[in-house]
């Protein structure tokens, strides 16, 4: 059994990292909605250029092609970073269990009645891809 103060420690250091994980959380969440309103509203004015030069032959729309096929692969990355958000959300859980856990194990009820442990994630592991492959590409 861990020492008292050595229990205190190890449960401020995990409680510490789960508010930097949360801090990161809401981090990717600001700069995935800048983004995705960004990439959006440039893929919109690409489709209109693209209508607009279907409209007059003989304009070359191969840039504006090139161009969409940025903005989706900019999408693909996005979605990437929707996997990190869930990865990031599914450790901090973990690590407030083993807080909550360590808390109890050491300390155990106090005069306010049982200590309360968040559950832990069922599985395993909400995310399996750990790289970011060339595949189809669905707008979320």
């Amino acid at each position: 059994m861990l020492p008292l103060l050595a229990a205190a420690e190890l449960q401020d250091h995990l409680m510490t990292v789960t508010n930097d994980l949360e801090r990161l959380q809401r981090l990717l969440d600001d700069a995935g909605e800048a983004l995705s309103g960004h990439f959006y509203s440039a893929s919109s004015q690409v489709q209109t250029l693209l209508r607009q030069a279907a409209e007059n032959p003989g304009t070359d729309s191969g840039a504006l092609h090139h161009v969409m096929e940025d903005i989706a692969g900019a999408i693909t990355a996005l979605q990437f970073q929707d996997m990190a958000t869930q990865l990031i959300a599914h450790t901090s859980q973990r690590l407030r269990n083993c807080a909550d856990q360590l808390a109890r194990d050491t300390f155990g009820d106090d005069e306010d009645g049982e200590a309360v442990v968040e559950i832990a994630p069922l599985r395993p592991n909400p995310v399996t891809q750990d790289e970011m492959d060339a595949g189809s590409i669905e707008l979320f």
